[in-house]
């Protein structure tokens, strides 16, 4: 079986669920194309964001603010259609499974060359799958994608094979993601944090000037000639320059973009809305697969490894009123630890409710009794939960602050702890937090392991339970169904013993000005700009 069929065949009737939302939202592209006539080479696209991950290296970032500037310095070695989830060739032409799903053989086109002139060829693309492994805890997504990892072979200059010490079935979905874009070989043998000033790839557009916390520059690469099957369009960029603009403040993101300073921003609050498109600017719209928003636990810290304090939490939240108080209109609730237009997603609605009174009942039984101003307490301890977070989406801030009213209402006092986007992968990884609230986008449910494995970076401290057996063996399995099957029990184990609250559906939500067009979505709800250019 090839490696199109086999991952066509592991994607369900959703993605195609997904496809109707995304219409429904205004299309994944930007601009009315018939009526702006043909596409104009040229120009600068200004995008204004709301943070900066510190770092412009691919392989190293995680937050959707930076990714969506770095991930048109790199190509991919497959792409995956956000319509129906089947992988597409990119800078591999062809690829092959083994039976076991250890080791994955590639063919890539010829031609392609990094920006500082080296060939892209299968020794490059060694190196880079060689190094990721050493790569420090900023570059945790594609480390978790490469777990296992027992070496790369380069047959030839156009050949190569990725090998596994265990069956590794997401590996493919895997080299669609920014995460596993090439690097140029000099840029590869650079220290971490040196990567994270600047590196070197092969993509649409090349890192012109980086500054941090204030903005990130791209040009366009001349005799750009090896982009995607899902382009548009093939050859070079459109655009000669794309500028990105740290902008934390939502409502001067808005007012940039109405006044025309900006072409587009990223992060649209609920309130944003009826202004933008009162304005003629244009909304567009895609649900974002994975890990949905929510709360996650350091087991380690005594006042949530009580699961009961876990599952009050849980039980007092009310996602409807958060989804409608604070995201846009497009935003669901969350009903599983997987967004819905995950593959393998399964719906959990009857164990992701809201029932305070139950809550309460919950910290009753469990000895957690109310004090002064209806904060719990047990031996002494108040319940209080700090939960940190990292300024990354503008709706961060005022969805934890109606968690915490909610948490408040059943004895549970919430503390909110905001911390730079750049410190937040150390202090994760250091389990420098008690409960974190954050979100993972990715088409594949492999990021359950990823992110819940003991075996792996385990950042939430989770003790060995019956979860574990089914992460590994869901790693392993090349049958779509029991695959699915596996995902599922996954995810009811992780709701049951309470290792994670989902809380809200991410959606990404862009806004555009008139003249822009042919921005479009990947499959992980992440932009693409090889097609997007401007008219008069």
């Amino acid at each position: 079986m090839t490696a199109r069929s086999r991952r066509a065949a592991m994607f369900p009737a959703l993605l195609a669920a997904a496809a109707l939302v995304l219409a429904a939202c205004g299309g994944g592209s930007s601009g009315t194309e018939a009526d702006a006539g043909p596409p104009r080479a040229g120009g600068t696209l200004t995008f204004a964001v709301g943070s900066d991950a510190g770092c412009v290296d691919p392989q190293q970032v995680a937050s959707n603010d930076t990714i969506y500037s770095v991930r048109q310095l790199v190509d991919s070695l497959t792409d995956q259609d956000p319509r129906t989830g089947e992988l597409k060739p990119w800078l591999a032409t062809a690829w092959q499974t083994s039976p076991d799903a250890k080791s994955f053989t590639f063919t890539l086109r010829t031609g392609v060359t990094f920006s500082d002139g080296t060939p892209l060829d299968a020794a490059a693309v060694k190196a880079n799958f060689d190094r990721i492994p050493s790569l420090g805890v900023r570059a945790a997504l594609a480390k978790g994608y490469l777990a296992g990892y027992a070496g790369t072979t380069a047959q030839s200059p156009t050949q190569l094979t990725v090998s596994f010490t265990q069956p590794n079935v997401q590996f493919l979905q895997a080299t669609s993601t920014h995460s596993l874009g090439i690097l140029s070989p000099a840029s590869v043998a650079r220290s971490d944090d040196d990567r994270c000033a600047g590196v070197i790839g092969s993509g649409p557009f090349t890192l012109q000037s980086y500054v941090k916390n204030a903005s990130i520059t791209l040009a366009k690469r001349p005799g750009y000639d090896w982009g995607s099957s899902l382009f548009a369009h093939p050859g070079e960029a459109y655009l000669d320059t794309l500028r990105f603009t740290i902008v934390p403040e939502s409502g001067v993101r808005t007012g940039s973009l109405q006044s025309g300073e900006v072409d587009a921003i990223g992060s649209i609050g609920q309130q944003d809305e009826a202004p933008l498109t009162g304005a003629g600017d244009q909304l567009l719209a895609r649900p974002n697969p994975g890990i949905v928003f929510g709360i996650g636990f350091n087991l380690s810290k005594p006042v949530v490894a009580d699961p009961a304090v876990r599952q009050a939490l849980s039980l007092a939240i009310n996602r409807q009123d958060i989804v409608g108080g604070v995201f846009p209109s497009q935003t669901r609730a969350a009903t599983s630890v997987l967004a819905s237009t995950t593959p393998s997603y399964a719906d959990e609605s009857a164990l992701v409710v809201f029932d305070a009174a139950k809550a309460r009942s919950v910290l009753d039984a469990a000895g957690w009794v109310p004090g002064p101003g209806g904060i719990r307490a047990k031996d002494g301890q108040e319940l209080t939960i700090p939960v940190t977070y990292a300024p990354v989406a503008g709706t961060n801030q005022p969805a934890l602050e109606l968690i915490q009213q909610q948490a408040k209402a059943v004895g549970i006092d919430i503390r909110i702890q905001q911390v730079p986007v750049a410190q937040l992968a150390s202090q994760q990884a250091a389990g420098d937090f008690t409960a974190l609230w954050g979100n993972l986008t990715r088409a594949d449910p492999d990021l359950l392991r990823s992110q819940f494995s003991v075996a792996g970076s385990n950042f939430y401290r989770i003790p060995q339970s019956p979860l574990e057996p089914v992460l590994v063996a869901q790693a392993g399995e090349p049958d779509p169904a029991e695959r699915t099957r596996l995902v599922g029990q996954a995810q009811q184990l992780l709701l049951t013993q309470g290792f994670y609250v989902p809380v809200v559906e991410l959606t990404t939500v862009l806004a555009v000005g008139p003249t822009v067009h042919g921005v479009t979505f990947d499959a992980s709800s992440r932009i693409q700009l090889h097609d997007a250019w401007k008219s008069a």
